[in-house]
């Protein structure tokens, strides 16, 4: 059963962007899924540090021209896509002049934390599931990657939940090395909520910081996935050993291989 559709969400993939590790691994592995026979799409913030026209970013008008709502504001979609050289697979970005147009990805020119980073993740994960819809196309599996992907889980097991694209899909929540010690103001919850969304479903998110937003994607998601030997995550990844939805996948030559039979598992 290797036809699976997995869509990767994460906020970086090389050639593009690369701030950490999130950017090798989600160029690697989308492609070795693709060579199994899977059927990919991979979405990613269009910050202002990727350059558009080295790297041949266009608009898709069919998919731009939606609204999303983050609290009390609306603000406007823009969807744009380029191919990876050397690969056959495309990445599509999401764009918006106010939240991502700066020259850095979540620190500004100080190395200050951005007050608003809550908001482009919300922006970003609302933005990911209406550009699937727009695109028509329903994903088995929805591979998110760090924090910044960690409401998709919650907001395809609520205000989703209907919808006949995502009626089977499943989420897996890759945790990584990316952790920040800025906390969030306290709108944070009515800033993130949907429709279906009660305050009781957004509890881990109480304490508007890193672990807030990894135990939300933990708790929602339906298999999560840890870094090897990482000791800061250790309470966090205890949780989810409890909930026995965990898995540790090193990162040898027999990853693409454990991936391939993690997501047939999953879908069954």
């Amino acid at each position: 059963m290797s036809n699976l559709r997995i869509l990767y969400v994460a906020s970086e993939i090389n050639p593009f962007l690369q701030t950490s590790e999130v950017a090798d691994f989600v160029r690697k592995l989308p492609q070795a899924m693709q060579e199994k026979g899977m059927e990919i799409r991979i979405l990613v913030p269009r910050f202002g540090l990727i350059n558009e026209r080295k790297n041949r970013l266009h608009e898709v008008v069919r998919l731009s021209g939606i609204n999303i709502s983050v609290g009390d504001e609306e603000k406007p979609l823009v969807i744009k896509v380029a191919s990876i050289p050397n690969a056959k697979l495309q990445v599509y970005f999401i764009d918006n002049e106010d939240y991502f147009h700066r020259k850095s990805v979540f620190h500004d020119k100080e190395n200050k934390f951005y007050e608003d980073n809550d908001e482009r993740a919300i922006f970003f994960c609302k933005g990911v599931i209406e550009t699937v819809k727009k695109l028509g196309w329903a994903p088995d599996v929805v591979h998110c990657n760090d924090w910044m992907t960690s409401l998709i889980p919650l907001y395809l097991k609520t205000t989703y939940k209907n919808d006949p694209l995502f009626k089977e899909t499943k989420s897996v929540f890759n945790i990584h090395n990316n952790s920040f010690s800025h906390k969030f103001g306290g709108d944070l919850i009515e800033k993130v909520k949907m429709m279906d969304i009660e305050d009781s479903m957004l509890s881990n998110l109480e304490s508007a910081d890193y672990n807030g937003f990894i135990k939300l994607g933990m708790e929602f998601s339906d298999l999560v996935i840890s870094p090897e030997n990482d000791k800061s995550l250790d309470e966090l990844i205890k949780q989810a050993k409890e909930e026995k939805k965990l898995e540790v996948i090193e990162q040898d030559d027999n990853f693409s291989e454990s991936y391939y039979n993690l997501y047939n598992e999953l879908v069954g």
